[in-house]
C-alpha cells in the first residue's frame, strides 16, 4: 500500500542536507512540524514550519528534555488509519496523523569519545524523544515513513516525485528495519559506556553496537558470504579504522583476518619494523634502523611462505621502500629458492604518491595488491576497553585483549649465563612475535630477524623442531621464544643441539629446575618473562 505524505515531523541532531530535504517536501505540499534548533534552521532556510508547541499545546520544557513525548505526537505516529476506533480517537482528541518522521539522534558515541567528556555531559546526550519517535514510527511503518540518516533523503524525495507524493510499502518497511537497528545500536553504546563508568567488565547482558562497513568478496571459503562491521571509533589506529586505497579487487574475510594479524604485530614495535603474515601466523618479522633493511630481513626469513602474504610496515612507504617490496622476488627471493612473489595487501601508516605509482605500475601483481593506510601510529591510544571476542556455536567468549608485550623490568635471569645486550634484542623480537603466533609456539630470531616459526602444534617439542628445521643454519646463535613454559627440559636439549644461544619463556613449571639445569649444562642463557601468551 502506498501512503501519501501529507505531514512530516523533522527533528535532527545532524542537520546536513535537512534544509534542502524539507524544502523539497514543502514544495510537494507537505506540512512540516519541527522542534527547537531544527525548526530555527528550517525557518532560516525560508521554509514554513509548524512548531511542536503549537501541535502539543505544551512548551518545550526541562531544557528540551520534554518536547515530543506527547499523545498528539505519538498518537499521530501510532494510529492505525484503517481502524475505526483509532480514527475516532484521532478525531476526538484533534490529533493529526504524521506520515513521515525524519529523526537522527543526539551524538552520544561521538560525545563520550571526547577525552574531556564529563559524566553529566554524557547523560545529557542520551536521546529519549528521538528514539521514542523512531520506534513508534517504525512499529507503524504500515502507514509511516521513518528516516534516520541523511543518505535516505534523496531516495524518499525521488520516490514521492515519481509516485504522486506517496511512498511505497517496501521502502517504508526497509527504513523501519534500518531504524530498529539504529535504536538497538544506540542503546548498546549507552550500556557500554555506563558499564565502563561502573567498572563492570562482564555485565549481565552485552549488546555490541556495530555499523556495516562493507560486504566482502566472500567469507573464509568461496561458498561462504561475509561482511565487515565496524565498532564505534575508539581513537586507536587499527585495521578497522584504516582506509583501503584505490586499486586491487574487493577484500575478503581471510584478507582482513591476516591484515589484522600482521598489523597488530608490527604495531608492537617502536623501532622500524616489517612483518609478513600468512594464514594468521608471521612467516617474517624484523626490526632495523633502516625500514628497507627491516623489510628485506622480514621477507627473506621465509621466501616460500611469503608468496600470497600480507605485508605490514610501521613506517611510511616511500618510493624506495615500495621499490624494495615490489622487487622482492628478483632481488632476494629467486636466489633463495622462491618460485615467485606477490602480496595480497600492504598495510602501513601512509603511502607516498610516488610509492603508489611504483606499486601500481609493476606488471604482474602490482595492480592487484590492496593498499591500506592507517594513519599515524600511537600506542598511547590503544583502546583497553575493547574486548577480544571469539565465537563458538551457540555463544561468544569474551576476554580482555592481551596487551602485554615486552616488559624488561619484570624479566628474571635464572641461568648461570646471562644474555648479552644483543641477545636481549633478539629475545625481545622472539617474545613479541611468539605472542602473535598460534599456540603451541616456538620462534627463533637471529639478528633481530625471525628465522624460524613452529606454530599451532599439539606439543611444544614438535613446534620447536619445525622452527629449527625452517631456520636451518640460521638457528645457530639464535634466540628462542616460547609462548608458554617448558614442562620438561626436552626443548632446551633440542635447542642446545641446534646451537641456539638463548631462550625466553614464561617460567612457572614444576620442573623449572630441570629446565634451568639443562640450560646451564648447555651454556644457554635463559630468561623468564613471567607471562604466558597462548593464542588459540
Amino acid at each position: 500500500m502506498d501512503v501519501k505524505i501529507k505531514t512530516a515531523l523533522i527533528s535532527v541532531s545532524d542537520k546536513s542536507g535537512v534544509v534542502d530535504f524539507a524544502k523539497r517536501l514543502s514544495e510537494m505540499g507537505v506540512k512540516i512540524i519541527s522542534t527547537g534548533g531544527t525548526a530555527k534552521a528550517l525557518a532560516a532556510g525560508g521554509i514554513d514550519v509548524v512548531s511542536i508547541e503549537s501541535v502539543t499545546g505544551f512548551p518545550e520544557m526541562m531544557n528540551g528534555r520534554v518536547k515530543t513525548l506527547h499523545p498528539k505526537i505519538h498518537g499521530g505516529l501510532l494510529a492505525l488509519r484503517e481502524d475505526a476506533g483509532h480514527a475516532a480517537s484521532l478525531k476526538e482528541h484533534d490529533i493529526t496523523p504524521i506520515d513521515l518522521v525524519c529523526v537522527n539522534l543526539y551524538p552520544f558515541e561521538q560525545t563520550v569519545a571526547k577525552a574531556d567528556c564529563t559524566f553529566a555531559e554524557a547523560i545529557e546526550n542520551i536521546d529519549i524523544g528521538g528514539p521514542s519517535m523512531v520506534r513508534s514510527a517504525s512499529k507503524n511503518h504500515k502507514y509511516v515513513t521513518v528516516l534516520t540518516n541523511p543518505s535516505q533523503y534523496d531516495c524518499v524525495v525521488e520516490e514521492m516525485q515519481s509516485n504522486n507524493g506517496t511512498v511505497n510499502a517496501d521502502l517504508r518497511r526497509d527504513f523501519a528495519r534500518v531504524a530498529f537497528g539504529l535504536t538497538a545500536s544506540y542503546d548498546a553504546a549507552i550500556s557500554k559506556y555506563l558499564n565502563g563508568q561502573a567498572e563492570v567488565d562482564y555485565p549481565e547482558r552485552i549488546s555490541i553496537a556495530l555499523t556495516k562497513d562493507r560486504e566482502l568478496r566472500y567469507g573464509e571459503n568461496p561458498h561462504q558470504t561475509g561482511a565487515f562491521y565496524k565498532l564505534a571509533a575508539s581513537g586507536e589506529v587499527s585495521v578497522g579504522s584504516s582506509d583501503i586505497l584505490a586499486g586491487g579487487s574487493a577484500i575478503s574475510f581471510n584478507n582482513l583476518m591476516d591484515v589484522n594479524a600482521a598489523f597488530e604485530l608490527v604495531k608492537e614495535f617502536d623501532e622500524p619494523a616489517a612483518v609478513v603474515v600468512k594464514h594468521l601466523n608471521p612467516c617474517g618479522c624484523a626490526v632495523d634502523d633502516d625500514i628497507c633493511v627491516a623489510y628485506e630481513k622480514a621477507y627473506t626469513g621465509d621466501v616460500v611462505s611469503a608468496f600470497g602474504s600480507i605485508i605490514a610496515i610501521n613506517r611510511k612507504v616511500d618510493k624506495k621502500l615500495a621499490t624494495t617490496i615490489m622487487e622482492s622476488y628478483s632481488r632476494f627471493g629467486k636466489a633463495l629458492g622462491a618460485a615467485g612473489f606477490f602480496a595480497e595487501v600492504i598495510i602501513a601508516p601512509e603511502f607516498d604518491a610516488d610509492a603508489i605509482e611504483v606499486i601500481r605500475t609493476l606488471k604482474g601483481w602490482g595492480e592487484r595488491v590492496r593498499l591500506q593506510a592507517t594513519g599515524p601510529m600511537d600506542r598511547a591510544k590503544i583502546d583497553r576497553s575493547e574486548f577480544d571476542i571469539r565465537c563458538i556455536v551457540g555463544g561468544l567468549l569474551f576476554q580482555h585483549r592481551d596487551l602485554v608485550a615486552w616488559e624488561p623490568d619484570v624479566l628474571t635471569y635464572p641461568t648461570k649465563v646471562k644474555p648479552t645486550p644483543e641477545q636481549l634484542e633478539d629475545l625481545k623480537v622472539a617474545w613479541i612475535t611468539a605472542k602473535h603466533v598460534k599456540s603451541n609456539t616456538i620462534t627463533l630470531v637471529n639478528g633481530k630477524r625471525l628465522v624460524g616459526v613452529g606454530a599451532g602444534q599439539m606439543n611444544r617439542v614438535e613446534s620447536g623442531l619445525i622452527a629449527m628445521k625452517l631456520a636451518g643454519e640460521k638457528a645457530k646463535g639464535s634466540a628462542m621464544g616460547s609462548d608458554a613454559f617448558f614442562p620438561f627440559p626436552d626443548n632446551v636439549v633440542n635447542a642446545a643441539n641446534a646451537g641456539i644461544a638463548c631462550i625466553i619463556q614464561p617460567g612457572g613449571s614444576k620442573k623449572d629446575n630441570e629446565t634451568i639445569a639443562a640450560a646451564d649444562k648447555a651454556g644457554i642463557a635463559m630468561v623468564f618473562a613471567g607471562k604466558r601468551h597462548f593464542k588459540h
